[in-house]
């Protein structure tokens, strides 16, 4: 089994590097920045909502992504790693929208932004996703031609929603920014600077940073298939 090629393997350490961050800088909002707030029910539940949905659902989606790159396993081991790191990105992305419901009631109370209508489409498309994913690649009632027209489908679609949850990440950080803003803004004795500005400043670059790096090594093309295809190429060349 070949090792991934030179321009995967920074590329693969600079994203193990900004996962790594962006989950310290997580923690750090869930058990230092929550803490100063009384421990209520409804407080612990919001401080999983972030944890679940960023390091449960975006960086192990990603994970799962990037998995073709580096596992150094057969096809179909890489393809069953990938599908259960998405069953459990999948599985975190619904328990993390399940307990946000135990901080607003009802069901009208939870879709009133861009942030949850957003997290809402995210979550429908990527479960339709791994189902897609299921059936066409692993299930084997499927013809081979059949399971290649769709690769490019389930590439495509697989990218677009990992953008999609970043960006429902993004805007979530944005409505806790405002709301503190609006606190900070009929409180005078309020610092203009404060660890939660600052924590969730450096979490939205680190997830920004860390799409660029996931999607261009996702995109990026393979070494040893490039090479594959140009010994073909040659010997075709010779036998003409």
């Amino acid at each position: 089994m070949a090792p991934p090629q030179s321009f995967s393997l920074p590329l693969l350490l600079f994203g193990r590097i900004l996962a790594l961050t962006v989950s310290a800088l997580l923690l750090y909002w869930a058990f230092v920045v929550y803490s100063r707030h009384s421990f209520e029910h409804s407080l612990i539940y919001a401080a999983r909502h972030p944890l679940l949905m960023v390091i449960g659902f975006i960086l192990v989606s990603g994970e799962a992504i990037l998995v073709h790159r580096w596992l150094p396993c057969s096809r179909n081991g890489k393809k069953l790693a990938h599908l259960g790191l998405q069953g459990v990105a999948l599985s975190c992305g619904v328990f993390g929208v399940w307990t946000i419901f135990h901080v607003r009631k009802g069901i009208m109370g939870n879709f009133l932004s861009l942030h949850s209508w957003l997290g809402l489409i995210c979550i429908s498309l990527f479960a339709a996703q791994w189902l897609m994913g299921f059936l066409s690649f692993w299930y084997r009632g499927e013809m081979r031609t059949v399971r290649a027209s769709r690769l490019p489908w389930h590439i495509f679609l697989g990218l677009y929603t990992y953008t999609l949850a970043v960006a429902t990440a993004e805007t979530g950080l944005m409505e806790k920014l405002t709301f503190r803003e609006m606190r900070r803004l009929s409180d005078s004795t309020a610092s203009k600077r404060s660890p939660e500005t600052m924590v969730a400043n450096g979490l939205g670059l680190g997830l920004a940073l860390l799409a660029g790096v996931v999607i261009l090594a996702a995109i990026s093309p393979k070494h040893q298939t490039t090479l594959q295809r140009k010994s073909v190429y040659s010997e075709s060349n010779s036998k003409c």
